[in-house]
């Protein structure tokens, strides 16, 4: 992949083919990011945006009852439309702080958004399929192609465990923000499952296969989207059989106010932060600050979710104690007393899961 270092309305472009983009930080302000300033994934070529969203059909098959093909307007009229605000967030967010470095695209923290989807619950529609008790397994298709032209092939196909599946929050989604998707984002329809990588969302979305077994499409096995089950040693070749899918995203939290390399006024001594912290399948249970390198924390006030799968804002005031240069950092704790790292550890060779503590650097005067 060609890496680049250009502005798309704000985001900083970091591959071509396929498009990727990330979100910095101080964009990531607002309590729901807003559309243009979500990150933008891509595995394969981008389909054309069909002029007809309302006949767009999506099938549901394999181990159920009674498979079915739904159009985006049957999807409208026979199940329950709900609206709940979620993070989507790459799964190799945060992949440039891992040392020795890994390939795949270099995120920092941007590979991140919580916009409020709008669509039917994945679990209404499955059920009205009929689970047989042999489903295992999901796989997701979507309308997107291999960068190579093999128009039958499949960019990428995730799936999950049919519990995950069946979670009550996950979505088949026409809306983003109050609107119809956009086509970078998937329109018409696309998945929303929350807490575990984006790329088990599947865009453009046309089938869901409830399978019997381990989902194997391209971006199943291996080491794609996979960690190790033991610590391995950093830039070690990989044993296989010590892996496992990467599943709920690690806690992290970012700084979203003030921006990264501020210059405040000379005499400035209190600092209003704000910032946005989220773990996965589990709750925030508090965010900490810091000014001095980490020998000393203060306890940021931190929101409760609008809903399971919300991010939890934050804000902390901190007193500077001269005119002079600063880093701020900012530390995410989860439910379960897990914090986020100094540095990115458990070194894969994907890159996935790298959550180490924010910081950014301010100047007074």
């Amino acid at each position: 992949m060609t890496m680049v270092a250009e502005k798309i309305d704000g985001l900083l472009l970091l591959g071509e083919r396929p498009l990727v983009a990330e979100t910095p930080e101080s964009l990531l302000d607002d309590d729901t990011t807003p559309t243009e300033t979500f990150f933008i994934r891509n595995n394969g070529t981008i389909p054309e945006p069909t002029r007809h969203p309302e006949d767009w059909t999506v099938t549901v098959d394999g181990e159920v009852q009674s498979p079915l093909v739904l159009s985006l307007r049957e999807l409208r009229t026979r199940f329950e439309s709900v609206t709940l605000r979620m993070v989507l967030e790459c799964g190799g967010n945060g992949r440039s702080f891992f040392s020795p470095a890994t390939p795949g695209v270099q995120w920092t923290n941007g590979g991140v958004g919580c916009a409020e989807w709008t669509g039917v619950r994945v679990a209404d529609v499955v059920n009205a399929a009929g689970l047989k008790s042999s489903a295992m397994f999901s796989g997701h298709f979507g309308a997107d192609t291999p960068l190579s032209g093999d128009a039958d092939g499949q960019a990428i196909s995730r799936g999950v465990p049919i519990a995950k599946l069946m979670e009550p929050h996950n979505l088949i989604a026409w809306g983003m923000n109050g609107k119809p998707l956009e086509n970078i984002h998937g329109f018409p329809l696309r998945l929303v499952i929350g807490g575990w990588p984006a790329s088990v969302s599947s865009k453009w979305l046309k089938r869901l296969w409830i399978r019997d077994r381990v989902h194997d499409g391209p971006g199943m096995g291996g080491t794609s989207y996979r960690v190790p089950i033991e610590p391995m040693e950093p830039g070690a070749a990989p044993d296989l059989s010590n892996f496992r899918d990467l599943e709920s995203m690690p806690v992290r939290s970012i700084i979203t106010r003030p921006a990264d390399r501020t210059r405040l006024p000379s005499g400035t001594r209190q600092v209003q932060l704000r910032g946005a912290s989220w773990a996965g399948d589990f709750e925030v249970r508090q965010v900490d600050v810091s000014m001095d390198y980490g020998a000393t924390w203060q306890r940021a006030e931190l929101s409760a979710p609008k809903n399971r799968y919300d991010w939890q804002r934050w804000t902390a005031s901190v007193t500077l104690p001269s005119d002079g240069f600063f880093e701020i950092w900012s530390r995410a704790t989860d439910a379960r007393g897990v914090s986020q790292p100094y540095i990115a550890g458990l070194w894969n060779p994907e890159g996935y899961g790298a959550n180490p503590i924010h910081r950014i650097k301010l100047r007074v005067g």
